[in-house]
């Protein structure tokens, strides 16, 4: 059974415009569901000199700014927000899409106590039915572990990546995976090119 305010206006908040439609379908009148387009909110692109959007010197913590050409969405969203009696977060079942969820709420300045996760890995009409009268909170566990990944990204790509252009060649760039991976295989090979074979029983 779904939320005892359902048959009052409730908004729904999913990343896909295509699943929007059928989920607003699914969940029939007294729901309304908009599309974030995905992320809302990142670390700022246009950076001034030695500037990275993130507080080296204060836990790392970053500063967000709303995608440009979200702008619309977060309107949108705020203004049915407003309207609402409950608004139901129901972005993607993984990591970036609990972080989405978060940023929504953030961007959108949306009252904790009427605002409720929820999550699905199908769209069905059950799974959606029974995802809606299994509401939680925003995971922040998981939004932490997004906000460290997309930190160290910026951290490793603005500051490793230029230096590559300089050194090496223009165009390369280092990350948070490819470097570590790069290592690996440069201490193997270190390995084997210093391996000396030997006779032995």
């Amino acid at each position: 059974m779904l939320d005892s305010a359902a048959m009052n206006d409730n908004l729904v908040i999913v990343e896909s415009p295509a699943k929007a439609k059928t989920i607003e379908r699914y969940l029939g009148p007294g729901y309304k569901v908009l599309a974030s387009y995905g992320h809302v909110r990142d670390l700022p692109e246009k950076l001034g000199k030695d500037q990275l959007g993130v507080d080296v010197e204060h836990d790392f913590k970053p500063t967000y700014e709303i995608v440009a050409d979200r702008r619309k969405q977060v309107g949108e969203i705020t203004k049915a927000a407003r309207k609402a009696d409950l608004v139901y977060l129901a972005t993607d079942l993984d990591r970036e899409g609990e972080a989405i969820a978060w940023h929504v709420a953030e961007a959108a300045g949306l009252d904790i106590a009427k605002t409720r996760r929820v999550t699905f890995s199908e769209i069905t009409e059950p799974a959606i039915r029974e995802a809606f009268a299994h509401p939680r909170s925003i995971d922040l566990h998981l939004v932490d572990a997004q906000q460290a990944r997309r930190v160290v990204d910026r951290l490793y790509g603005y500051t490793l990546s230029p230096l590559l252009w300089r050194k090496v060649r223009s165009g390369l760039s280092a990350g948070r995976v490819q470097s570590v991976a790069v290592r690996i295989v440069v201490d193997r090979e270190r390995e084997i090119r210093g391996f000396t074979a030997r006779e032995y029983w």
